[in-house]
């Protein structure tokens, strides 16, 4: 008789399941690794902390590898089986839909900066002065909070009291009791969507007229530009792809639940986990300011 457990290759579910939280553990770990090298970088010279360029780069490695430690032990929590207070899951989910949303939010305003730049480049240093990315760093968390306000006044609505106090799997589809709660969730979503959507198009289009008309060094500069606002538009558009994966991650709930085990695995490791990968790659690797500075004050060197 067959086991009903087994997987092709003679894997039971419960060890290949064992595999991917394995993979996942070291994909974080380098990449948090990473991350740290390329924020001890980013202070190690003035010329980092007073662009608004880097400014708005390191605050998204921090909200990155944030985003990475919390949904990474979530996920080991999940695959233990361990329940917590509705109370602490909520303050845990609060800051995670926070920092969701922070990094599209981010990236769309460095999509922004890139095309004062290139587009305007007279007022660059007047629009984007440390001031102003201070003041853009709060405006980028007060939006970012809105979704979440939205979602967790909804949830505490319908919720009665006694519920905070239970223990359950911490997770998002806990804070969702009626279907039109995810009818406002998905609205708010969506609107989003089409907002940073829009501002990528408008950046990406006003800086393909600036390259065709501009010469020599400058044709060089926008191209390069140009470039960097395309990384951004399929970074972005694997962020916001993930506001519509808990919609997924509930349909596919309801057909089966080793399908929804897999289908959580490839979105957290294609919406989450990559678009968070690519940061080090389109400032880190790919800045060559910051890519010398990398080589000059890395682990190769021993001082700066």
């Amino acid at each position: 008789m067959a086991d009903n457990n087994s997987m092709p290759g003679g894997k039971s579910w419960f060890q290949q399941f064992n595999d991917q939280v394995i993979i996942v553990q070291i994909v974080v770990v380098i990449f948090l690794c990473i991350n740290l090298l390329l924020i001890v970088t980013f202070f190690s010279k003035d010329v980092f902390y007073t662009s608004m360029r880097y400014i708005l780069f390191a605050v998204t490695l921090l909200s990155d590898s944030f985003i990475l430690i919390m949904s990474d032990i979530l996920l080991i929590l999940t695959y233990f089986n361990f329940t917590m207070q509705i109370g602490l899951c909520i303050i845990i989910y609060i800051l995670l839909s926070l920092y969701t949303f922070v990094t599209p939010v981010m990236l769309t305003a460095m999509t922004l900066e890139r095309y004062v730049a290139i587009c305007m480049p007279l007022r660059h240093g007047e629009l984007c002065s440390t001031h102003s990315a201070i003041n853009c760093i709060l405006i980028i968390h007060g939006l970012s909070s809105v979704p979440c306000i939205v979602v967790f006044f909804n949830f505490f609505a319908s919720a009665s009291q006694n519920l905070l106090t239970q223990s359950r799997l911490c997770s998002m589809n806990i804070f969702v009791f009626l279907q039109w709660q995810d009818h406002v969730k998905f609205a708010v979503f969506q609107c989003y969507f089409l907002i940073m959507s829009v501002t990528i198009i408008f950046s990406y289009t006003k800086i393909m007229k600036v390259a065709k008309t501009a010469s020599g060094e400058n044709k060089k500069s926008t191209w390069k530009g140009l470039r960097t606002v395309i990384l951004h538009a399929f970074q972005l558009l694997l962020c916001l792809i993930q506001l519509w994966c808990p919609f997924i991650e509930a349909a596919v709930l309801k057909i089966d639940f080793m399908l929804y085990i897999h289908v959580r695995y490839f979105i957290y490791i294609t919406f989450n986990l990559a678009p968070r990968c690519l940061n080090p790659l389109i400032y880190g690797l790919r800045d060559e300011k910051f890519f010398l500075a990398l080589k000059y004050c890395g682990p190769f060197r021993y001082h700066c």
